[in-house]
């Protein structure tokens, strides 16, 4: 005669389920942690070189390095950010225009373009195309350095692998960011205005003047305070993970997607919370 089923083994499969769940969110939430505590390390060393440098004659940077770091990761970066910015300033010319038609408005299209573009666009667009240009080649070239044990030999010499390698990176990077900002500023800007005077029949007076009397230079500061934090993180991000490579090969490839995905995500949530944080100091 068969047995009836018993109750705690039909129990065992949810339970087994809600416990590799639990287990899974907790070491997700290790290596989150683990990874923001890298990160602030990597910063407050790099602080602590930079400040070196500047009280200390005899330390040097190497601002050779740091400028070729601007020019391979910040100028090749120029050319796409330009052409996203045109693009977005065209698309929120064409996308504006329609809703404030009906309400005889079509002048406000300045006030809109500006605004989006100085605080959020500008730094955005510039941080999503630096963090594929610098991002992935940063984590990568690290990170074959560490399978190849450069970074061993840069120490067995007493080199400093954060000196040498992450300060001149971070440093292009947050500097690249800073120009590619005011560049995808610029230029969104100026096709928004181009869109709206030869395709939807502003007069070109009135919307540069529109323009002038809605933005601030606050908004431009907030924007560039953006995009210094942005650069940070980047740079910070992509030696990181390239620092922490395992497995040869194989593991510069998870690494240099890791940087892209990483670098994407906390871009926006920093700019969420400096968004909320101008709010509230009343400069948005």
């Amino acid at each position: 005669m068969p047995l009836p089923p018993n109750d705690s083994d039909s129990a065992q499969i949810p339970q087994g389920l809600f416990l590799r769940f639990v287990t899974e969110i907790g070491r997700r939430w290790l290596v989150f942690l683990a990874a923001t505590g890298g990160v602030w390390y990597l910063f407050m060393d790099s602080i602590r070189w930079i400040w070196r440098a500047i009280v200390k004659p005899g330390v040097r940077l190497g601002y050779v390095a740091i400028i070729s770091q601007v020019v391979r990761l910040g100028v090749r970066a120029i050319g796409i950010v330009i052409l996203l910015s045109i693009c977005i300033g065209a698309i929120l010319s064409l996308q504006m225009e329609p809703p404030l038609a009906d309400f005889s408005a079509e002048d406000k299209i300045a006030n809109i373009i500006g605004i989006a573009v100085l605080r959020e666009l500008g730094p955005l667009i510039s941080a999503v195309i630096l963090t594929g240009f610098a991002g992935a080649a940063v984590a990568a070239e690290i990170g074959t350095m560490v399978v190849g044990e450069e970074i061993e030999a840069l120490e067995a010499h007493a080199l400093n692998p954060v000196r040498f390698l992450v300060v001149p990176r971070v440093s292009a990077t947050t500097f690249s960011m800073i120009c590619l900002t005011v560049f995808a500023d610029c230029t969104a800007i100026a096709a928004g205005m181009f869109v709206a005077v030869y395709f939807l029949g502003i007069p070109a007076r009135l919307y540069w003047d529109n323009t002038i009397l809605q933005c601030s230079p606050m908004d431009f500061v907030s924007g560039l305070s953006k995009a210094v934090i942005f650069g940070l993180l980047i740079g910070l991000i992509s030696c990181y993970n390239g620092l922490r490579v395992t497995g040869g090969a194989a593991g510069v490839g998870r690494a240099t997607t890791d940087t892209v995905v990483a670098c994407i995500v906390s871009v926006i949530f920093a700019d969420l919370v400096f968004t909320a944080i101008f709010y509230m100091l009343g400069w948005v």
